[in-house]
């Protein structure tokens, strides 16, 4: 059995069952996996293989049929939606390939959303935001609209939001998807840039193999299975 003293992230014969008619349909067939605090991985799988919803599983957002996942030392199964929701606002980070940044709001006020959320002081969220803004190429489109700025610009305020509350795991799904391929570089510099100075541990779903390969662990799932 493998040492998971430091894990962030553990899964354990992690199944997922839906009822379609009356058939049961099995996306997820008992997959265990372990992150260790910090550390960068990839789930890679061709479509339809469970990976998006390996993530879901993993970051509390849905339900398992059977098996365990342990997130930041919380044994999901066992916490209620309240509590699963507020270990996310407290610890978890999420980025999303179509950004899902709120139309009315600047850069700058999209990045505060998880802090005020979280109650922080408004000096301080507001000199974090503006710095991760900067620290992403964004220091003078802060107060931009959505609107106003290109897709792997939206996706770098995606990553400023993301890391506003200093989140312990990052969960991207295909951060890079709808992006060109040098807006996809400069996100993916970010990401690794961010994840190693700040030690949140980073794992994303991605069809790029050449971004799965800078992952520290890359996972494969074939029919909702782990495979080699």
């Amino acid at each position: 059995m493998a040492d998971t003293s430091n894990s962030i992230l553990t899964t354990t014969k992690l199944t997922k069952t839906y009822q379609s008619g009356d058939q049961a349909l099995t996306v997820l067939n008992q997959v265990s996996i372990d992150v260790p605090e910090g550390a960068t991985a990839a789930i890679v799988g061709p479509s339809g293989s469970g990976k998006t919803t390996l993530l879901g599983l993993c970051a509390g957002l849905d339900r398992s049929s059977s098996g365990e996942v342990t997130l930041v030392g919380h044994d999901l199964t066992s916490l209620n939606e309240d509590q699963r929701a507020r270990l996310r606002s407290e610890s978890v980070g999420f980025i999303f390939q179509n950004f899902q940044l709120m139309p009315t709001l600047t850069a700058h006020e999209n990045v505060l959303v998880p802090g005020e959320l979280m109650g922080m002081r408004d000096g301080e969220i507001k000199e974090r935001a503006a710095s991760l803004l900067e620290r992403v190429g964004l220091g003078k489109r802060m107060h931009h609209y959505p609107t106003q700025l290109s897709g792997g610009e939206q996706q770098r305020v995606a990553i400023a939001r993301a890391f506003i509350h200093r989140p312990k795991i990052l969960f991207a799904d295909e951060p890079t998807g709808n992006l060109d391929e040098e807006a996809s570089e400069i996100v993916e510099s970010m990401l690794f840039e961010l994840n190693e100075e700040l030690g949140t541990a980073l794992v994303l779903v991605t069809h790029d193999m050449e971004l799965a390969q800078k992952a520290s662990l890359v996972f494969r799932l074939k029919g909702g299975k782990l495979v080699e």
